[in-house]
């Protein structure tokens, strides 16, 4: 007889069938109870969601320059390295302002030698002239000398009154050399004075031609768009004879080996959250297999405050809303799956509240405030 068989006689027998509804019951009551014991052993240590999606920081290739494409030598979800070329624009626009650049360098140069030339002319003429001025100084004194002696004698009747008149007439005249040599010297000043300006202006033209060359230069360098950072290549839109502009969006690369998680926890979950608690991560790209991490960073609001139209509550009939707090994963990059990480996933996650952590939700806002305002004294300093 099988065992089935027996069951089905024991269960047909009066007594068993009078008390088989108080054993359903209680075998009922039983799975509940421990079933009712799992979801809570489950719901005190940890806490999920599914709002949660992968991140990165993706970067926009744009050119620096206007000009035509010549080359794209990337090709859509290519593996680009950082400084890899992904476009070359035409040279010859940028190649004929380097050159006039370098060729108005070098005429502002040579305009400047000619200026600071011309101050040091300028310079020697002034010594000249207070050379000058020295000599007619001293053939001054020499004829007021003798203008005074000849007065003297001229007052004892020793010389004749036509010698005096001529000796006075060549003391007058020492004297006016003398006024016309610092009235020279006071031109000749200004006149190096206006020298020294232009020179001072040729060089600043210079050096102005100088940065404008250096510029150029650049702009000969930016002709060739390199990645910024390794990754790969997506929404690849530049093409070859295409004209573009500064800022133009060529393509974006996304760094897949740097991705993380922002998952929308609830404000009701995130009290025993901590900083460097567990995580599981799920994609439904990658079945049950699951990714590890840990919590990086709390977000010093909630999503809603950063909503292009935040929510305003002070009028009208009141509905509380749960709020979600975004949260910041850091994946495991040990783990196998961890580049394969998608931006824009949406996965689930679960956080091992029992694991070891740091500040929780509430201790890093309160220490991100303290820093904030032990920094705000120091910047007004």
């Amino acid at each position: 007889m099988s065992p089935i068989a027996r069951l089905g006689a024991v269960l047909q027998r009066p007594e068993i069938r009078k008390r088989l509804p108080h054993i359903v019951a209680a075998g009922a009551g039983l799975v509940l109870l421990v079933a009712g014991g799992f979801w809570l052993a489950d719901k005190h240590r940890y806490q999920a969601t599914d709002n949660a999606y992968v991140k990165a920081d993706t970067v926009i290739v744009s050119p620096q320059i206007e000009g035509l494409v010549a080359r794209v030598l990337v090709e859509d979800n290519e593996a680009v390295q950082a400084g890899q070329v992904l476009v070359e624009l035409d040279p010859a626009e940028v190649a004929a302002r380097l050159a006039q650049a370098e060729a108005n360098v070098a005429a502002l140069r040579a305009g400047a030698r000619f200026a600071s030339a011309r101050a040091e002319a300028g310079r020697s003429q002034i010594v000249e002239r207070q050379a000058s001025i020295a000599s007619a100084e001293a053939a001054s004194r020499i004829a007021q000398s003798e203008l005074e002696r000849y007065t003297r004698l001229s007052e004892g009747g020793w010389v004749a009154t036509q010698r005096l008149q001529t000796a006075r007439a060549q003391a007058d005249q020492a004297a006016a050399g003398v006024r016309q040599a610092r009235a020279s010297l006071a031109s000749q000043q200004r006149e190096a004075a206006a020298m020294g300006a232009e020179g001072a202006q040729a060089a600043a033209a210079a050096r102005q031609a100088e940065a404008a060359l250096t510029q150029a230069r650049i702009d000969v360098d930016r002709a060739v768009i390199r990645a910024p950072v390794a990754g790969v290549v997506g929404a690849r839109g530049v093409r070859a004879g295409q004209y573009v502009r500064p800022g133009a969006n060529l393509m974006s690369i996304v760094p897949l080996g740097e991705t993380y998680v922002v998952a929308n926890f609830k404000e009701t979950q995130v009290a025993r959250m901590r900083i460097g608690q567990r995580v599981s991560i799920r994609a439904d790209a990658f079945g049950d297999t699951r990714v590890t991490g840990r919590i990086a960073s709390f977000s010093p609001a909630t999503g809603s405050e950063f909503a292009l139209i935040p929510v305003e509550n002070a009028t009208g009939n009141f509905t509380k809303i749960v709020q979600r707090v975004p949260v910041k994963i850091a994946v495991d990059r040990a783990d196998a799956l961890a580049a394969a990480l998608r931006p824009g996933l949406s996965i689930s996650v679960k956080v091992d509240l029992q694991s070891q952590g740091g500040a929780t939700f509430a201790e890093s806002a309160a220490g991100d405030a303290r820093l904030v305002q032990r920094q705000a004294p120091e910047a007004a300093e």
